[in-house]
């Protein structure tokens, strides 16, 4: 038997932190992934460094920011685009020399052309099998409310969550069978829109009871343009709650259902014994607006409904209960070289992230990150680029083509009122321009290597 520990990966699709019970904020019941949550480290401050699919994945498996790979947007609406090459550096390739098994299982995201075995993984399933499953068994299925959502007949059992879940414990049940050490990384297409929950899921949130969102009295008053514009494309200017209010108790409907999936899975690591030795990460890629700033989906926007996202770490053999952790991490970006250290495998010096073993042994973190830096690139209605650096206090957003944001978070936890015009914040706006500038300098973000765009950080060159 190995001494190596097992590595389960569970990712989901535009998971909003707020929206899993253990965070104590809006009522959804995930009762799986908060008991997960209990047993392990719980990230308060996790951040997305991009919160858009592709480019954030690619970074998962490379270690980079997108910026510096050249994957800006995601392989679609009629955009070229550079994507990570099987020739880059793919950490799940450095497991094979501790003579792990690995398997992938659902969404991908970082190549059009190269699935993930060409990545390093032994073994693939990709999350179309479940749309020829669908075409075999349900010929005749058909929706009608678009990005919307509505209720799936498909029955729960059947439905693309449980069985992303039958995969994955058909997979941990084969590889456990050789006695080596596996990596398995599970990806839930869930919760992304449109949000089709099966009952019982679609009938637990009645409207009635869904809370607004703290950011819902969002006026856009010195906002940037492209923010109300993203309203009349999605034809959703004139939503009230009311209109909201059913849009998301189906988002908190497929949670809770994906949640039930999640459940199967660490129930099956209990059932084998293999729970004491797998590490199990959960966390998300980015979060979802969905009504939160009047908005839909995740464009043009660097607000925390986006960026900040649940992250779970779980090893008993390392890893208190119920510990919680508020430093500023990146999900996507610190996990390459936190497995890696725990693995003892060198780290490569391109990786941008550090690794969080140092927070999970809770030893002194004086020297930790102050600041976390997250980035956009545009594309659903066009591109626009924007780089995002917050602290504690203040969330700082550089729009490079319209006004810059300034939010008072102690003041202004939803990020309202923009304060980028106001003269006595001028030595604070300052700072976090230069310390953008420095940390995407250093990270190989070709933008502020632009004269004329470093100008409007570096010497204030920038009209309000």
């Amino acid at each position: 038997m190995s001494t190596h520990p097992n590595i389960l990966m569970i990712t989901v699709d535009q998971q909003r932190y707020d929206c899993i019970g253990f965070s104590n904020h809006y009522p959804v019941q995930t009762p799986n992934i908060d008991k997960l949550a209990s047993e392990g480290i719980w990230f308060t401050n996790a951040y997305s460094h991009l919160p858009v699919c592709g480019p954030s994945r690619q970074s998962l498996v490379n270690g980079r920011r997108p910026e510096a790979i050249g994957s800006l947007w995601n392989f679609n609406n009629g955009l070229k685009i550079a994507a990570l090459e099987p020739s880059e550096y793919s950490w799940a390739r450095e497991l094979k020399r501790l003579d792990y098994q690995s398997g992938y299982i659902g969404k991908w995201g970082v190549h059009p052309n190269y699935d993930p075995t060409k990545y390093g993984y032994d073994e693939y399933v990709d999350e179309n099998h479940y749309r020829e499953f669908v075409k075999d068994n349900y010929p005749n299925i058909k929706y009608s409310n678009s990005y919307f959502g509505e209720t799936n007949p498909i029955p729960v059992e059947h439905s693309k969550t449980h069985w992303t879940a039958g995969q994955a414990t058909s997979m941990i049940q084969e590889m456990a069978l050789s006695g080596r050490p596996w990596h398995i990384r599970v990806n839930f297409s869930e919760p992304h829109l449109p949000c089709r929950p099966s009952r019982p899921f679609s009938e637990m949130y009645p409207p009635s009871d869904i809370p607004k969102w703290g950011s819902f009295e969002e006026q856009f008053t010195n906002k940037p343009y492209i923010q109300k514009q993203q309203l009349v494309n999605w034809q959703i200017e004139n939503f009230t709650w009311n209109d909201w209010a059913p849009i998301v108790a189906r988002y908190y409907g497929i949670i809770s259902q994906m949640d039930d999936a999640i459940g199967q899975i660490l129930a099956t690591l209990e059932q084998l014994s293999l729970s004491a030795n797998t590490v199990v990460i959960f966390t998300s890629d980015h979060g979802d607006l969905c009504g939160g700033h009047r908005m839909m989906d995740k464009h043009y926007v660097l607000y925390d409904d986006v960026v900040k996202v649940p992250f779970i770490m779980k090893w008993p053999t390392m890893i208190a209960e119920n510990q919680i952790c508020d430093q500023f991490v990146y999900n996507f970006l610190d996990l390459p070289p936190t497995i890696l250290d725990l693995l003892d495998i060198d780290t490569p010096d391109f990786f941008v992230g550090s690794s969080l073993m140092h927070l999970v042994e809770n030893k002194e973190t004086e020297e930790w990150r102050k600041e976390i830096v997250s980035t956009y690139n545009g594309q659903q209605f066009g591109l626009y680029t924007q780089r995002m650096i917050r602290n504690r206090d203040w969330k700082y957003i550089w729009n490079t083509t319209d006004i810059d944001e300034l939010y008072d978070l102690n003041n202004d936890p939803h990020e309202l009122k923009n304060r980028i015009d106001d003269i006595s914040l001028q030595s604070v706006l300052s700072e976090l321009r230069n310390k953008l500038y420095r940390q995407l300098y250093k990270e190989g973000d070709g933008l502020v290597r632009n004269d004329w765009l470093k100008a409007q950080l570096l010497k204030g060159r920038k009209l309000t």
